[in-house]
């Protein structure tokens, strides 16, 4: 190895190692900081640990709620788009359609408008002329409507990798269509509604625009919306109850991730080779 190629290699180490502590130092900070009693935004070690600011946390009933709330959304986002994006996606690639190229690539487009920021005015409008302000239902609806084009995309590629011989093999043994498709196109496109729910999920768990808009009651706010109580009317965060919000506020989705990981290995594939 000539001495040019060791020196830029070495250099690319000292810079990698650099950005690796860089994003690391955050991560450290997020780990120690909740069990600190005099917790601030520098780095340092609790002396010694406590959980008293997680009893903080508990003792308020609010932010436990907006935990209850958070889930009670994302879980029944994840259920109607998983639902509604396997039978829409199914139909999608299965039937013969002309223009049904530009139909999916319309519905990936709507779905980055429907959620975002541009749409929350005729969004509001039409929610309050249904009678839906302020109600969880509000917001699932909503979010389901920005996330369903993306997860119909994602599942259209699984089935139509799936080969038709095993929906027809299922026919012809006397099945009919839905049995055909419960029974062997379900199965085996599981992997891809893993991926569409563990994405709505993370998007939901994180959205703070939608109910912040829809929502009026602090009883149905979620998590997103309540962390923001844990700053003074100065702007000024409580760190240490800030920080042992957070790590609770992590934990769903970490499990979720974990379960996943465990019973996939995050090893999807569409569909079987024929």
């Amino acid at each position: 190895m000539n001495r040019r190629k060791l020196v830029s290699r070495i250099l690319f180490s000292v810079c990698a190692a650099l950005l690796g502590v860089a994003f690391a130092l955050p991560l450290i900070w997020f780990v120690f900081a909740p069990f600190n009693a005099q917790a601030d935004l520098d780095l340092a070690l609790p002396k010694p640990p406590t959980l008293a600011n997680f009893a903080r946390v508990f003792a308020n009933g609010a932010a436990v709620g907006a935990l209850l709330n958070s889930l009670l959304q994302a879980f029944g986002t994840v259920l109607l788009v998983a639902t509604t994006a396997t039978l829409a996606a199914y139909a999608l690639a299965r039937t013969t359609l002309r223009g049904k190229r530009v139909i999916e690539y319309v519905l990936l487009l709507f779905s980055s408008v429907v959620s975002g920021s541009a749409a929350m005015v005729p969004i509001f409008l039409i929610v309050n002329a249904l009678g839906l302000i302020d109600t969880q239902l509000a917001v699932i609806l909503v979010f389901a409507g920005g996330l369903l084009p993306t997860a119909m995309f994602i599942l259209r590629d699984f089935i139509a990798s799936i080969p038709r011989g095993y929906e027809e093999s299922a026919l012809v043994a006397g099945a009919s269509q839905w049995r055909a498709f419960v029974d062997v196109v379900v199965p085996v496109l599981r992997p891809g509604v893993t991926i569409a729910a563990v994405w709505a999920f993370v998007q939901v768990w994180g959205g703070f625009l939608i109910p912040f808009v829809l929502l009026r009651s602090e009883q149905r706010m979620p998590a997103s919306v309540e962390i923001y109580s844990f700053y003074s009317q100065a702007g000024t965060p409580i760190v240490p109850l800030l920080a042992a919000y957070s790590v609770l506020y992590s934990l769903p989705v970490i499990a979720l991730y974990w379960y996943v990981n465990r019973k996939y290995g995050f090893r999807f594939f569409g569909g079987i080779k024929s």
